[in-house]
């Protein structure tokens, strides 16, 4: 195959959707992206899977054509997926792949189309509710429907699939009673006020974390450790387990304890998001909090976090949850010293999340994004978790 320009093809080149990709790489199907956007954009966030083979070749370097050294790193028997920020640069690429012979696609929508992914599915739970777990795959953010008789509450529910949430509480045959958060959130703009408007839900948010400041213009209701939530015929309890911030709160209904961002399935919470000089005292509290409320539940207790990282493990089914018992026995972080868990939480951290100082500010109410600012504000990774990798042995 010979070098080529840049050049508009007579017929469109094929295009994959988002949803479509995400389920070729779920089926385990080999996946070959050449993903055209900087450097810079590919190193934050990317595409990956462990039957996913790709190469990043910045757009701007392809103007004058399709050099030898990227050609050399193609397969000729095997599709390729072009992609870019937003879909426009792609096509022209693959279309020039194409016109080399070669058997290519590009992504629709680009990163942006994949970052609109929100997967739904129920968790297999032995609980008097009907529990759906959300998941982004873009960023790993993870949010929850809880139903009841009738009844409704999400969980961490996220700003830009708020139609998501209460359109699957119609389609369950409930109202949402309440849009719930577990902490003020710095990787994604919350769902919650978006839900309250939208329904007639009532926003929560814990005592301790609308004591950093809410300027908020909805009426909003608060909580504190050992209060609890009517939904249906269930109640959601509530942990006060602070760390990752001061106003960190877990809820659990029957079995099942959503963590937020204190425990994950393959890690435990940075503490450096909220106040970094303090990272050290947060990293103290955040094992008091994992050993006086977290860790002291059932060994049957399923875990169901905030997020998810390259790291983690899902279940058969796909989902994001694990046996605290399990946990106890696999995870390092639980079984920690003191001394040694804060030297592990509080040093070594990963980048902080993109633009997390206007996510704060904008779920705190102190910033008004509208719609495609906020969706543009929380592209990329999560990056929640203490530690480069999980730390399961």
């Amino acid at each position: 195959m010979t070098e080529g320009n840049l050049l508009d093809a007579e017929d469109a080149v094929a295009s994959i959707t988002p949803k479509d990709l995400k389920e070729q790489i779920d089926s385990g199907e080999d996946t070959f992206i050449l993903d055209a956007r900087s450097e810079s954009d590919f190193e934050e966030w990317h595409i990956d899977g462990e039957n996913v083979e790709i190469v990043n070749y910045p757009y701007f370097q392809l103007l004058d054509g399709l050099p030898e050294q990227l050609l050399a790193e193609l397969p000729e028997e095997q599709q390729i997926t072009v992609l870019c920020a937003k879909g426009g640069s792609s096509e022209m690429v693959a279309e020039s792949l194409e016109e080399e012979g070669y058997d290519v696609n590009h992504l629709e929508r680009g990163m942006k189309g994949w970052a609109r992914i929100c997967e739904y599915t129920e968790l297999d739970v032995e609980t008097d509710a009907t529990i759906v777990q959300y998941q982004r795959p873009s960023s790993g953010c993870l949010a929850y429907l809880v139903v009841s008789d009738g009844e409704a509450a999400v969980i961490d529910p996220l700003r830009a699939f708020t139609d998501d949430y209460t359109q699957d509480a119609r389609n369950l045959d409930a109202e949402l009673s309440y849009a719930i958060d577990t902490h003020v959130h710095a990787d994604h703009v919350s769902g919650v006020r978006a839900v309250a408007e939208r329904t007639d839900a009532t926003a929560i948010m814990p005592e301790a974390a609308a004591a950093r400041g809410f300027e908020y213009d909805r009426r909003y209701e608060t909580v504190e450790d050992g209060d609890a939530l009517t939904v249906g015929d269930i109640e959601i309890d509530v942990y006060h387990t602070p760390g990752h911030t001061t106003g960190m709160t877990a809820y659990k209904v029957g079995n099942v304890l959503f963590t937020g961002d204190g425990l994950f399935t393959e890690s435990v919470a940075r503490p450096d998001l909220e106040n970094p000089e303090a990272a050290q005292d947060a990293a103290r509290t955040l094992y008091e909090s994992l050993t006086e409320k977290v860790v002291m539940q059932s060994d049957d207790t399923i875990i169901a976090p905030a997020h998810f990282s390259d790291s983690a493990t899902p279940n058969e089914d796909g989902t994001y949850t694990a046996v605290l018992g399990e946990l106890r026995d696999t995870m390092d972080a639980l079984s920690m010293d003191e001394e040694s868990f804060v030297e592990f939480t509080a040093s070594d951290m990963p980048p902080r999340p993109a633009n997390y100082e206007e996510i704060i500010a904008t779920n705190l109410g102190r910033e008004s994004p509208d719609d495609e600012e906020a969706f543009e504000l929380e592209l990329g990774p999560n990056n929640c978790a203490a530690g480069e990798q999980g730390l399961l042995n």
